[in-house]
């Protein structure tokens, strides 16, 4: 059976690059899937870091918001589908005024029936700091806390990474990866 992963954590907390390793020892055939939209020099920058560690070791796909049709899209090539990261889609859909809600049932309804490939999903836990000042930032914190909430119901394992090591919060222990 497909196992669906959640990985959280906080900036550099180095939850992509064990999210890589899982994925490589997870499939023969690994997708990265992009949600990264790149509106300025420091986050070309960052993009092509993150490209060029990957690799060639991932097919690399870009998609900033319509991930469930992604998904299904890379699954028929592939049997691992990591997708970094959800904090960037939230932002996405928000700057486009899209329903986030609706997308993270879509997204929810999709990995529920999608055992084509297994998912490995990455995001910011940005709800451990402080209450943010303003209004658009609150309304972000809280999506992203919903949307692992949900995430984290469906998916079969679940860790979170802080120092680059990886705690088990549901699921099966990665040991064999830190």
């Amino acid at each position: 059976m497909t196992r669906h992963c959640l990985v959280l954590g906080g900036a550099r907390s180095g939850k992509t690059a064990f999210a890589e390793r899982l994925a490589l020892h997870s499939g023969a055939r690994p997708a990265y899937l992009a949600t990264a939209s790149v509106l300025d020099g420091e986050m070309q920058d960052r993009v092509s870091s993150h490209q060029a560690a990957r690799g060639a070791r991932f097919t690399t796909v870009e998609e900033p918001k319509d991930l469930s049709r992604a998904l299904v899209r890379i699954g028929a090539n592939h049997d691992v589908i990591l997708v970094d990261c959800l904090t960037l889609w939230i932002t996405n859909l928000l700057m486009d005024n899209d329903d986030v809600s609706t997308a993270v049932g879509e997204l929810c309804a999709t990995l529920l029936e999608f055992r084509q490939a297994k998912v490995i999903l990455v995001s910011n836990e940005v709800g451990l700091g402080i209450v943010p000042d303003n209004a658009m930032a609150r309304t972000f914190r809280d999506l992203a806390g919903a949307t692992h909430q949900r995430l984290g119901e469906i998916c079969e394992d679940v860790y979170f990474v802080a120092a680059g090591l990886p705690l088990t919060m549901k699921g099966e222990s990665p040991a064999s990866l830190t």
